[in-house]
C-alpha cells in the first residue's frame, strides 16, 4: 500500500518539503502520496500579501504579516537555494536586497517548474490531527469553499505552517484609553499612515527595527523604540531613540521604566509570535519560544515521542530558505528509508547537547556559526546539492557589520553570490529614496543601471 504524507502549510517550509521529494522522483525514486493543505487561495506562505488584517474572506485568521515596502533585511545571497541561484531565475544578477514581491516571485519560480502543484489543496486548512492506535493520523481538513470537512489516514504528518502569524500581545497599562493608533507587527500593512506621526514600536528585534525605519522612510516625524532587554544599538540618525520598555500610556503620553516619558501618536507592538498549532492535541504539540534550537525536535525536525511527526521551519532564523531545503531533504530521506534514526534516548542526548551549547552563544556572529553548523548536519547524509556554508556565514556576518555602520544604508551594499561567484551590481537608487517596492520597478531599475 502506498504510504501518504500530509504536509501543512503551502508556504517556503512545506514547498521545500513537496520540492523535496519531486528531486527524489526526478532521479528515479517511488515516493509516497503527498497532500499538502493550505489554508490560502495561494502558495507562498508569509511571502503571499495580502492588504487583509484580523480575519479573511472566510472568516480565518489572516495568515500573512507582510506589509507593502517590505525589502529584504539580509542580503539574499545568504539565502539562496542551492539549486536555484537568482541569476538562474533572472537571467542576470540582480542587487543583493530586492523588496517582498522580487523575493515571491524568485520562491515560486522554483517550485512553479517542480510541478508540485498538483499536490496543494488551497483554501483548505487542517481542523484536527489524531493518531491512531496503529501509528498513522487522522487528519481532518475543511474545504472553506464547499464548506465541507474530510477525514482522511496519513502515515506522516509535516507541519510545516511556520510561527510568525500568532501574535503575542501584551498589555500595558492604559493601552485602552489611549487617544492614537494601537497595532500589533503582523496587522501592519503601510508605513505611509504614519507620515508624519511621531511612532513608538514597543520591541527591541528585526520587527521594531524594519518597521521603524520603513515609517521613518515614507515620512514619520519620529520613531521611538522601546526595549526590555537591552537596546538596538546602532548609530541611529536624527528623529530616532531608544527608551527603555513601556511601562503606561496616559493620553497620547508614553512612560517608560526609567521615569522618562514621549509625547506619541501611534504605538506598533513588535512583541512577537507564539508557535500556534490548534490543531495539534497537546501530546503532538510543540510548545517553545522563538529559539535556535527548541526542545523535543530531534535534528530540530522530528518529534521525539514519534518522529512520523515532523516540523519544518521553527527555529529563530538566520539561514532561511536554504535551511528549510536541508531540514526537507533530511525528513524525505527519513521517510523513504533512506536514513534510520538512533533510540529515543539518543536522540534526546543529542537534542539536550545542542540545547547547551546553544546557552553558551554569546553574540550573533557565535550564533551564526551555530545555525552554519546544523545546517551543514543536516545537509551531511542527503544529495542536496553543496555550497559553501563558510561563505555564507561570512556573508551574515559581513551584513552584521554593514548594519552597525549605516543602519539606514545597508540595503545599498553588494554581495557575491556563492553559488555563481558573480556580485550584485549596485541598485539604482539608494535604498532611502526607493519607494517603489514593485518587481516591476526594481526590474527596471536594475536593467537601466
Amino acid at each position: 500500500m502506498t504510504q501518504r504524507v500530509a504536509i501543512i502549510g503551502a508556504g517556503p517550509s512545506g514547498l521545500a518539503q513537496l520540492r523535496a521529494f519531486q528531486s527524489a522522483r526526478a532521479k528515479g525514486a517511488a515516493v509516497p502520496e503527498l497532500v499538502c493543505f493550505e489554508r490560502q487561495s495561494e502558495w507562498g506562505g508569509q511571502w503571499n500579501y495580502t492588504w487583509r488584517t484580523g480575519l479573511d474572506e472566510f472568516g480565518e485568521p489572516v495568515h500573512s504579516s507582510m506589509y507593502r515596502y517590505l525589502w529584504s533585511n539580509g542580503p539574499k545571497e545568504a539565502l539562496e537555494f542551492a539549486d536555484y541561484s537568482f541569476e538562474e531565475h533572472f537571467g542576470r544578477p540582480i542587487p543583493s536586497y530586492p523588496p517582498r514581491a522580487v523575493l515571491h516571485d524568485y520562491i515560486m519560480g522554483r517550485v512553479a517548474r517542480s510541478d508540485v502543484r498538483q499536490h496543494i489543496r488551497f483554501n483548505t486548512p487542517v481542523r484536527w490531527v489524531e493518531k491512531r492506535e496503529d501509528g498513522r493520523f487522522d487528519v481532518r481538513s475543511h474545504n472553506l469553499k464547499t464548506d465541507e470537512q474530510v477525514d482522511e489516514i496519513f502515515d506522516y504528518v509535516v507541519v510545516a505552517s511556520g510561527h510568525f502569524s500568532t501574535p503575542n500581545v501584551p498589555e500595558f497599562e492604559g493601552v485602552a484609553e489611549f487617544t492614537g493608533r494601537v497595532m500589533h507587527a503582523h496587522d501592519f500593512r503601510s508605513a505611509d499612515e504614519f507620515a508624519g506621526k511621531h511612532v513608538l514600536m514597543v520591541g527591541g528585534s528585526y520587527s521594531a527595527e524594519d518597521i521603524g525605519t520603513q515609517c521613518f522612510k515614507y515620512g514619520a516625524a519620529s520613531v521611538t523604540f522601546s526595549y526590555r532587554s537591552r537596546p538596538l544599538g546602532y548609530g541611529w540618525p536624527e528623529g530616532f531613540e531608544e527608551r527603555p520598555l513601556l511601562v503606561r500610556l496616559v493620553g497620547n503620553t508614553a512612560y517608560f521604566v526609567d521615569g522618562t516619558s514621549r509625547q506619541i501618536d501611534a504605538v506598533v507592538l513588535c512583541t512577537g509570535y507564539q508557535h500556534s498549532f490548534p490543531f495539534l492535541p497537546d501530546s503532538l504539540r510543540l510548545k517553545t519560544n522563538n529559539r535556535l534550537w527548541p526542545l523535543n525536535l530531534y535534528k530540530g525536525v522530528f518529534w521525539i515521542e514519534d518522529p512520523r511527526l515532523i516540523y519544518l521551519g521553527m527555529q529563530d532564523q538566520y539561514y532561511t530558505f536554504n535551511m528549510f531545503d536541508a531540514q526537507a531533504w533530511y525528513a524525505r530521506d527519513y521517510i523513504l528509508g533512506r536514513i534510520a534514526l538512533p533510540s529515543v534516548e539518543e536522540q534526546t542526548a543529542e537534542t539536550l547537547d545542542w540545547r547547551a551549547r546553544e546557552e553558551k552563544l554569546e553574540n550573533p556572529y557565535q550564533e551564526i556559526d551555530f545555525q552554519t553548523d546544523y545546517v551543514r548536519d543536516l545537509i551531511g547524509p542527503t544529495d542536496y546539492p553543496e555550497f559553501d556554508l563558510d561563505a555564507v556565514a561570512d556573508l551574515f556576518k559581513e551584513w552584521k557589520h554593514d548594519k552597525v555602520d549605516s543602519i539606514l544604508g545597508y540595503r545599498d551594499k553588494s554581495y557575491r553570490s556563492v553559488l555563481t561567484g558573480n556580485m550584485a551590481p549596485v541598485h539604482h537608487t539608494p535604498w532611502m529614496q526607493a519607494m517603489d517596492d514593485s518587481l516591476e520597478a526594481f526590474l527596471a531599475v536594475d536593467q537601466a543601471a
